[in-house]
């Protein structure tokens, strides 16, 4: 029977390596796209920021989250990513959005439908049901917006993770979470290259026009 430190140890390690599995599943089907990729990194610092300014203006950090590094993140995903049939993975754009751990383009359409709802809800009630004193300039709406939209994605964040906990098992919901938290770490890391590469692949193709 194993000690109680090598089962933890153990443990930790499966979760890592769950972690690392989803991490590389999401970027080789969905980060195909350079575009995509740079818009990433453009996502991930900002949510570094906000991070950083979290617990001093949670408010702020709400608006740079959804207003710049969610926009940017998904009109990658949306607009930018081939939906056609992967021939790197071997697998149709179908298949890959039936096995999505987290968001897919469906459940992101609905996440992305509720950030615009928010500002709409606060202009045709400004107090939302009694939660906020009525807003008296522009300021001090956007600080109530970013308190909504904070509350959204916390509660995004607990409600794929909790379904996960009952489609799949506690583990994958737990490991789902900690890759979305730790997403802008990655995402920074692994696309600080990408819009160089980009630049320089428009650079290339405008050459070859020219020539």
């Amino acid at each position: 029977m194993l000690d109680r430190p090598a089962a933890t140890r153990g443990k930790i390690a499966h979760f890592r390596e769950q972690l690392a599995e989803q991490r590389w599943d999401d970027h080789r089907f969905y980060h195909h796209s350079l575009v995509n990729q740079s818009l990433h990194f453009i996502s991930a610092s900002t949510f570094l920021v906000a991070y950083a300014v979290l617990w001093r203006d949670p408010a702020l950090a709400a608006l740079l989250g959804w207003g710049v590094a969610m926009t940017s993140r998904q009109a990658g995903h949306f607009f930018f990513e081939p939906r056609g049939y992967d021939h790197v993975n071997d697998c149709t754009h179908e298949y890959k959005e039936e096995v999505k751990v987290g968001y897919n383009l469906v459940r992101k359409v609905v996440l992305m439908g509720l950030w615009l709802l928010c500002p709409l809800l606060l202009l045709a009630d400004p107090t939302l049901l009694g939660i906020f004193p009525p807003h008296t300039g522009m300021m001090q709406f956007l600080e109530h917006l970013g308190l909504m939209w904070l509350l959204l994605g916390v509660g995004g964040l607990l409600f794929r993770t909790v379904q996960l906990f009952v489609i799949r098992d506690v583990e994958t919901g737990l490991v789902w979470a900690a890759k979305i938290i730790t997403d802008p770490f990655n995402d920074f890391r692994l696309y600080c290259r990408s819009p160089g590469k980009l630049v320089r692949q428009a650079i290339a193709a405008k050459s070859t026009r020219l020539g």
